[in-house]
C-alpha cells in the first residue's frame, strides 16, 4: 500500500482530493491530509521535523499562500510557503525517493500573450505572489527529483472554501446589480476535476526529471462571463455589468490573459477535460445539495 500525504489539506484543492479519496475504493493508496493544524508552513524547522519521522511514497503539495493582493504586504510569508517549503518538499522528494505533485499557477506569466501559454514559455511574474510561485518551481527544476511533476493551474473554485462562484452568489443575492472585469481572459477551473486528474495521474508517474504541466477546464472566458454563467445557471437575478480592470484597482497586478494549453497533459497521460461551464453546473448543484 502506498502512503500519501496530500499538504494543504483544508483548501479547495486539498479538500476536493479528500472527498473523492473518500468517495471511491482506493485500496492501494493510504491517504493522509495535513491541513495548517498539522503542517505549520511559516515554520520550515518543523516542516523538518514532521518529514525526518515520516516517510511517504507520494507527496501532493495543494499547500499555498494564495491571498495575492494580502502577498504584496507579506513577501516574506509568502516566499516561505510558495518557495522554501516547495524546496524542502523536493529534496525530501529526492532523499525519499517519493512522487511529488506540485500545483502551481498562470501568474508565472506576464498575461501578455496572443495565444494559450505552452510549459516551455518564458515566465515573467508581475506581483509577490507570482515570483514566489515561480520560485518554487525553480527550486523543483534545480533539485530535480525524479518521478515529480508539476501542475500550472487558473481561476479554482470549489464547492469548498472561498472563491469566485461562492462570492458572486452571495453578492448576487444581496445587490441588484455588480460590476465585473471582462479585460482579464481565461477558463475557470473545478477542483474537482483538477482534483480527479491529479488521481489518474499518480500512477502513471515516471519521469527522469521534473516536468511541467497545464490544467484548467476546456473553454474561453472573462471573468464577466463567469459570473453572468454563475447567475443564469444558479437562477440569481442580478444585473452584471462589464468593467474594465483600471476601474476595479488591486495591489496586485492581475494576468490579462491566462489561457493555458493542455495539450501535453492530455496526451501523456490519456486525460478528459471538461468544458468550464459544464463543471460549473456540476459545481453548483453539489453547492445547492449542500444547502
Amino acid at each position: 500500500m502506498l502512503k500519501v500525504l496530500v499538504t494543504g489539506a483544508g483548501g479547495q484543492l486539498g479538500s476536493e482530493l479528500r472527498y473523492l479519496t473518500a468517495l471511491a475504493a482506493l485500496p492501494a493508496y493510504h491517504f493522509e491530509f495535513a491541513d495548517r493544524t498539522v503542517l505549520d508552513l511559516g515554520n520550515l524547522c518543523k516542516m523538518e521535523d514532521f518529514f525526518e519521522g515520516n516517510r511517504f511514497d507520494v507527496i501532493i503539495n495543494c499547500a499555498a499562500y494564495t491571498a495575492v493582493d494580502r502577498a504584496e504586504s507579506e513577501p516574506e510569508l509568502t516566499d516561505a510557503i510558495n518557495h522554501r517549503f516547495v524546496s524542502m518538499l523536493a529534496k525530501i522528494a529526492k532523499r525519499d525517493g517519493s512522487r511529488l505533485i506540485h500545483i502551481s499557477t498562470d501568474y508565472v506569466f506576464d498575461g501578455r500573450n496572443h495565444r494559450p501559454y505552452v510549459e516551455s514559455d518564458p515566465t515573467d511574474p508581475q506581483g509577490v505572489y507570482g515570483r514566489t510561485k515561480r520560485d518554487g518551481e525553480n527550486a523543483i527544476l534545480a533539485v530535480a527529483p525524479a518521478n515529480t511533476v508539476i501542475i500550472r493551474t487558473s481561476w479554482v473554485y470549489s464547492t469548498f472554501g472561498s472563491n469566485f462562484v461562492k462570492t458572486m452568489l452571495r453578492l448576487g443575492q444581496e445587490r441588484e446589480s455588480l460590476g465585473v472585469i471582462y479585460d482579464q481572459i481565461g477558463t475557470p477551473t473545478y477542483a474537482r476535476d483538477l482534483a480527479a486528474a491529479i488521481l489518474e495521474i499518480v500512477p502513471q508517474i515516471d519521469n527522469a526529471a521534473p516536468e511541467i504541466y497545464h490544467y484548467s477546464n476546456e473553454g474561453v472566458a472573462s471573468w464577466y462571463d463567469f459570473a453572468k454563467a454563475i447567475f443564469d445557471l444558479g437562477g440569481v437575478q442580478c444585473i452584471v455589468n462589464p468593467i474594465t480592470t483600471d476601474q476595479y484597482p488591486t495591489p496586485a497586478v492581475r494576468p490579462h490573459y491566462s489561457l493555458l494549453n493542455k495539450a501535453k497533459i492530455k496526451n501523456d497521460f490519456n486525460i478528459v477535460i471538461p468544458y468550464w461551464k459544464d463543471s460549473l453546473k456540476q459545481c453548483l448543484k453539489h453547492l445547492g445539495e449542500q444547502q
